[in-house]
C-alpha cells in the first residue's frame, strides 16, 4: 500500500514563482505556438507566476520524437533548478513512456516540487510516486490553461485550492457550470477567442458501495495500462483508483478489459474505491456515457464486490473540461451516503514565513 505519511509534499506555489514549461511527449508548442502562448499568458495572469520554457520545450516534434533523452534532460533540469518552484506539462501525447529508463529518481526525490499535468503526463507522475513525492493530475498549458476564451472558473479553483492555497480537508466539489469536450481546431487561431459549447452538468453518478478511504491514484486509463508489468506500475493495494479515458475515445470494451486485467492480477479485490472520469472524445454521444458505467459495474458484480466498493462515475477530471486538480497519493474518503469525496490532507505544504 502507498505509504501516504512517507510521501513528500512539495511546497505550495505562490504568486511571483517561476514555473517550468516541460514538453515530455508530443511537441505541440511548436506546432501550435499561438495555443501555447495563450496557455502561458492565461496561466501567468490567473496565478501571478512566470512561465519559463526549458531548452527543448519549443523544439520541433519530429526532433523531440527522435530525442527522448533531451525530454528527460528537460525534466531533470526543471527539478534540479532551485529557481524553479514548479513544473507544468505543455501537452500530452503518447511517447513519454520512452523516458522511463532515462529518468533519475534521485534527482526527483532530492528536489520535490509541484508537477502538474494529465494524460501522457501520467508517466512522469508515476515516476514521482515511485520517487516518493506527491504530484498533481490537472491542467496542462495547452489543454486547460489555454482554454478558449479563458480558463474555466472551476478549473482555476481546482488549481488554486489544491496547489496554491491548500485546504487541510477539502471536499472535491462537483462542477455545476456545465462541461465540454467540443473540438475546435487549434490550427485556426481565431478559435482561441471562441468559447466552447457547454453541456448541462448532470452530476456525478453513484453506483453503490460503502464508505471507503485510501490514497488516490488518478491517471489516464490508456497510459496507465502501458505501465502494467513494469516497476513503475503503482501499488493499488487499498487505493482509490481514479481513471479517465482520452480524446481517442476508447470504447467501453477497452475499459472492461482494463478492469478484467485488474481482477486477474488480484488488484481489483484490493481497491478501496473506483472513480471514473467523464469519458473523453468529442464525437461520443453523452447518452453513451452510461455504457462505461455498465461495464465497470458488470466486472465488479462478477467479482461479487459491488456491495462493498464505492463506484462514482461522470467525474470532473482528465479529458473533460473544466477539470479539477487531484494530488496523487494523498488519502481521500469516498462516502456514498453523503455523496461526497473528500481530500483528507493537502498535497502541498505551506511555505514558512
Amino acid at each position: 500500500m502507498i505509504d501516504t505519511d512517507a510521501l513528500v509534499r512539495p511546497c505550495a506555489l505562490a504568486p511571483g514563482d517561476r514555473v517550468a514549461a516541460v514538453t515530455s511527449s508530443w511537441g505541440g508548442p511548436s506546432v501550435f505556438p499561438h495555443r501555447y502562448e495563450a496557455g502561458v499568458r492565461q496561466l501567468e495572469a490567473a496565478f501571478g507566476v512566470t512561465v519559463v520554457a526549458m531548452p527543448h520545450t519549443l523544439a520541433d516534434p519530429s526532433w523531440l520524437a527522435a530525442n527522448p533523452a533531451a525530454r528527460a534532460d528537460d525534466l531533470h533540469l526543471a527539478f534540479a533548478d532551485t529557481s524553479i518552484a514548479g513544473i507544468v506539462s505543455t501537452i500530452g501525447g503518447d511517447d513519454s513512456i520512452r523516458l522511463l529508463p532515462m529518468l533519475d529518481l534521485g534527482t526527483i526525490r532530492a528536489n520535490p516540487k509541484v508537477l502538474l499535468g494529465f494524460s501522457d503526463t501520467t508517466i512522469a507522475q508515476m515516476a514521482c510516486l515511485r520517487a516518493g513525492i506527491v504530484s498533481f493530475y490537472g491542467p496542462s498549458i495547452m489543454a486547460g490553461f489555454a482554454e478558449n476564451g479563458g480558463i474555466f472558473p472551476y478549473a482555476a479553483e481546482g488549481v488554486r485550492r489544491t496547489i496554491f492555497d491548500p485546504d487541510a480537508d477539502l471536499a472535491w466539489p462537483e462542477n455545476t457550470d456545465g462541461w465540454t469536450v467540443e473540438f475546435l481546431d487549434w490550427a485556426d487561431p481565431s478559435n482561441q477567442d471562441r468559447p466552447r459549447t457547454l453541456h448541462p452538468a448532470g452530476g456525478w453518478r453513484w453506483l453503490g458501495g460503502d464508505t471507503a478511504e485510501g490514497p488516490i491514484v488518478p491517471a489516464c486509463l490508456e497510459v496507465l495500462d502501458w505501465l502494467r508489468g513494469t516497476p513503475w506500475w503503482p501499488d493499488l493495494d487499498g487505493a482509490v483508483l481514479a481513471v479517465e479515458t482520452s480524446e481517442e475515445q476508447p470504447s467501453p470494451q477497452v475499459v472492461r478489459r482494463f478492469f478484467r486485467s485488474l481482477a486477474a492480477t488480484g488488484e481489483l479485490d484490493r481497491l478501496a474505491a473506483i472513480l471514473f472520469g467523464r469519458p473523453g472524445g468529442a464525437t461520443l454521444d453523452p447518452a453513451e456515457h452510461v455504457a462505461y458505467d455498465e461495464v465497470i459495474v458488470s466486472v465488479i458484480r462478477d467479482e461479487q464486490r459491488l456491495d462493498r466498493v464505492p463506484i462514482v462515475t461522470g467525474m470532473d477530471f482528465g479529458h473533460t473540461d473544466p477539470a479539477w486538480t487531484l494530488p496523487i497519493g494523498v488519502p481521500v474518503r469516498v462516502d456514498p451516503r453523503s455523496r461526497s469525496v473528500r481530500l483528507l490532507e493537502p498535497g502541498v505544504q505551506r511555505r514558512l514565513g
